[in-house]
């Protein structure tokens, strides 16, 4: 059974910089579609970047241009560099996988099966 563990939020001011990981467990962590998904108090859980396992990205376009996905798929982690943060990115991020290898590369929340807790990331002055 995978298990993914998020870490790295806090609480920041507009236009600092976090950088938030997840570390994979349990399965074939290479193979795997990765993403990040967000949830704002109030709001419904969306789409901030998936990446491939050969390092093909997607992207928000709230998020584009200040956020990067990287994985190290040798340290089964998944990374995501956020800079240039603004008020409204203030939510609970979750790490995702599609878990089960040759999967496409998509947007869809649906289309990942295995989640993460969350970690808060607060952007505030």
């Amino acid at each position: 059974q995978v298990q993914l563990v998020e870490s790295g939020g806090g609480l920041v001011q507009p236009g600092d910089s976090l950088r938030l990981s997840c570390i994979a467990s349990g399965g074939a962590f290479s193979n795997y579609v990765m993403g990040w998904f967000r949830q704002a108090p109030g709001k419904e859980r969306e789409f901030v970047s998936v990446i491939d396992w050969i390092g093909n990205s997607l992207y928000s376009d709230s998020v584009k241009g200040r956020f990067t996905i990287s994985r190290d798929n040798a340290k089964n982690t998944l990374n995501l560099q956020m800079n240039s943060l603004k008020p409204e990115d203030t939510a609970a991020y979750y790490c995702a996988a599609s878990c089960a290898s040759g999967r496409p590369l998509t947007v869809r929340e649906s289309a990942y099966d295995c989640w993460g807790q969350g970690t808060q990331v607060t952007v505030s002055s």
